[in-house]
């Protein structure tokens, strides 16, 4: 559990550093029926953006504490990127596909922390 937390906080590292938007933790743990105990939720403003900051969680979390994902998918159009972690996924929004598809209501009985953007 320490070393989910480490990953959780490298992750959200990365996505500052990358200066993405609206960041959201889900513990998810509490739900038997979720595919993974944490989502991180994030959006870029292009699909330029988009990309980077996927670039970057998977450059920071190999670089900083050796752990990379066991897949991801989404770079073919940029407009939302998924990150396995195992038991946690991450998710790179544009703002509109992070608006239609609504994984924070969708998964709202879990436990949401919304973080402040970095300038």
């Amino acid at each position: 559990m320490e070393d989910q937390g480490k990953l959780i906080k490298k992750i959200v590292e990365s996505i500052q550093e990358k200066k993405g938007k609206k960041i959201v933790t889900a513990d998810l743990s509490a739900i038997d029926t979720a595919s993974a105990q944490y989502f991180i939720i994030c959006e870029g403003n292009s699909t330029m953006q988009v990309s980077a900051i996927a670039d970057n969680i998977r450059e920071y979390t190999q670089e900083k504490i050796g752990i990379k994902p066991f897949g991801y998918d989404g770079y073919q159009n940029s407009q939302w990127i998924v990150l396995d972690y195992g038991n946690i996924y991450v998710h790179v929004f544009l703002p509109e596909y992070r608006e239609y598809y609504k994984l924070e209501q969708l998964w709202s009985d879990a436990k949401l922390t919304a973080l402040p953007d970095v300038e």
